[in-house]
């Protein structure tokens, strides 16, 4: 927050009123002892501040939206308390200024007022344009002046509370070193065909206490059962002719798409004028160099001359040439709106011709989609009007040829009808007593639904998922027996005994940091390895299968990686600006606090009533 900063935006301000051509703020319609909507300490913020202020902001928020606003939403979108509240921040700044004894001299008060451009004629500062801006927006030479010079102390009290907020080299250490480390390890991996026992088969007491204490996985959702009407363009489609003249029209519309002419890969290389290309052409004929010595002659790499894929229109004169030419051929000089060139064809891009017989059916199917989209418009409505009288759901299917289905619904229904982002939210807040009313559906369709039934969610008896438990405890079972027979190989392993010697197929894996992926394994293997230490052995169980790590080395960040330092500059970049945002925000409450605040609702209100 350095001074400048604050004083341009004061500055920037001002130019905004005069390019407006603002004017001050009636408040001719307040009473005459009105004078200011509130104080911080011996500032005061007048009405006719608070009032430009207020105007300044509306403005500016209707230019973004391109709409008038009302009071009642200029309240709403809060911009009179943001006003007010900025106004307090400066105040108290003015305020804690004069008690220290803080100003800016004449001279660079001055300097920063010459300077401005709006004030410029057409040898500098004019001075008959600096009063005739000021005369436009109602403010005289001293109002000016002196909030200029207020507004420059501000900034520069705001510098020298935050100027030297910085963040130690630590701060961002200590978190580059998390995200960046690297590790090197050694692992293997156990699978279910590497298993050396026979697993058991369970009991039937197995079987229960799995059942019981994996309830969740063998628990049905809570449903709501769901009645609905449902409307769709793919209903009508079948239905709806399509004219001959209208799929011929909607083809020629979209030529481009469907008839796209031969492109060429092309590099073109500039020299400073036609001798200079003619020469590096005559050497190429010749033998004598090659199309990359006469780029790189000119400083240049082959990325500075490729052109990509490009039409013959694009190339001008040399159009022709280019596309009568083979691949690896040079063309050229010729003249281009950068100087003389020759052209190098890399390769041909072929140009396609979609017939309409390729597209008909196509074509056909987007137009009596949408002729099916807008008839249900229609339709919506004669269903809008059958639901207000009474009519019910199963009422529509002759009313308005709509069908009848139902739905069992939780969040993850497969039902076609549950993809519909409207469908589901309407389902989500449903109540038993509501009145069904026409959903309109993402692709045009349009659906309406009753609730039945709130169907609570239930622990499925054993027996009618007993293959499931079975499975279940298998997986639990085999997973176990895995990481007992790891568990072995690590005892083994740690006694200095080889990966392949046990017969173990080991990976190694090198400067591995947090953020990568290891397939494989799951999302908790990476975790488990920045735990280790040097030399650690551990085994890491994932569903049927178990791995087998030993942690190799500890690396730091690469230094040398452009995006470890770039990361580190932003981490201190951000923390350095946030902690000065938040050092500012505690010294303009313990200011403002000091100082106290005092508000007249009253002349708020009157400034207010000429907004409404």
């Amino acid at each position: 927050m350095a001074s400048g900063v604050t004083s341009k935006t004061f500055m920037w301000g001002l130019m905004g009123l005069l390019i407006l051509g603002l004017g001050g703020f009636g408040v001719s319609n307040l009473s005459g002892n009105i004078r200011n909507v509130g104080s911080v300490g011996d500032i005061d913020i007048t009405v006719d501040d608070y009032a430009r202020a207020l105007q300044e902001d509306i403005r500016a928020v209707e230019a973004q939206t391109g709409t008038s606003l009302t009071f009642d939403q200029i309240e709403a979108f809060g911009i009179d308390g943001n006003v007010l509240g900025r106004l307090i921040g400066q105040a108290a700044l003015d305020n804690e200024a004069q008690n220290i004894g803080l100003s800016i001299g004449d001279e660079n008060l001055s300097r920063q007022i010459v300077e401005l451009d709006v004030f410029q004629g057409p040898n500098g500062f004019d001075r008959e344009a600096y009063k005739f801006q000021l005369d436009r927006i109602g403010m005289t030479e001293a109002k000016f002046e002196e909030q200029l010079r207020a507004d420059s102390v501000r900034g520069m009290l705001q510098s020298a509370v935050v100027s030297s907020v910085s963040m130690p080299d630590t701060y961002a250490k200590t978190l580059v070193d998390y995200a960046a480390e690297r590790r090197n390890f050694t692992w293997a991996r156990l699978s279910a065909t590497d298993l050396v026992v026979d697993l058991p088969e369970p009991s039937e007491e197995d079987l229960i206490a799995y059942h019981k204490e994996n309830a969740a996985d063998f628990t049905t959702p809570e449903v709501k059962r769901i009645t609905y009407a449902w409307l769709s363009p793919d209903d009508l489609v079948a239905d709806i002719p399509v004219e001959e003249d209208r799929i011929r029209a909607l083809y020629e519309s979209r030529g481009e798409e469907f008839n796209t002419p031969e492109r060429r890969l092309v590099e073109r290389l500039i020299f400073s004028d036609l001798a200079a290309g003619e020469a590096a052409k005559v050497a190429l004929e010749r033998n004598e160099t090659d199309f990359e010595t006469l780029v790189a002659a000119r400083g240049l790499e082959l990325q500075d001359v490729d052109m990509g894929d490009v039409a013959q229109d694009e190339l001008g004169t040399a159009g022709g040439a280019v596309f009568n030419a083979d691949v690896n051929d040079v063309v050229g000089p010729f003249e281009t709106s950068l100087g003389p060139a020759l052209f190098r064809i890399n390769g041909v891009l072929q140009g396609q011709s979609v017939s309409l017989e390729d597209v008909r059916a196509e074509l056909q199917g987007e137009l009596a989609s949408d002729a099916a989209r807008r008839k249900i418009e229609t339709v919506a409505e004669t269903v809008d009007d059958l639901l207000a009288g009474g009519a019910t759901l199963e009422e529509l299917l002759s009313e308005a040829d709509m069908k009848l289905s139902s739905i069992d619904w939780h969040a993850d229904a497969p039902d076609p009808i549950a993809a519909y982002s409207a469908f589901r939210d309407a389902a989500e807040t449903v109540q038993p007593d509501d009145y069904p009313a026409v959903i309109h559906l993402d692709d045009g369709g349009i659906v309406a639904l009753r609730l039945e039934q709130e169907i609570p969610a239930k622990l499925q008896d054993l027996n009618s998922v007993r293959s499931a438990v079975i499975d279940g405890w298998l997986g639990q079972a085999r997973t176990k027996a895995l990481a007992d027979q790891a568990q072995d190989l690590v005892t083994k392993l740690v006694a200095g005994e080889d990966m392949a010697a046990l017969g173990l197929t080991a990976q190694m894996e090198t400067d591995i940091t947090r953020d990568q992926f290891i397939p494989d394994t799951d999302e908790t293997f990476l975790d488990t390895v920045f735990e280790m230490k040097p030399g650690d052995v551990t085994v890491i169980s994932a569903t049927d299968s178990v791995a087998i790590v030993r942690l190799d080395d500890v690396l730091e960040p690469d230094q040398a990686d452009a995006e470890v330092e770039s990361f580190r500059a932003s981490l201190l970049q951000q923390a350095g600006s946030g902690m000065a945002q938040d050092i500012y925000a505690a010294y303009a409450r313990s200011i403002q606090s000091e100082a106290g605040i005092q508000l007249d609702q009253t002349a708020l209100n009157a400034v207010h009533a000429n907004f409404r």
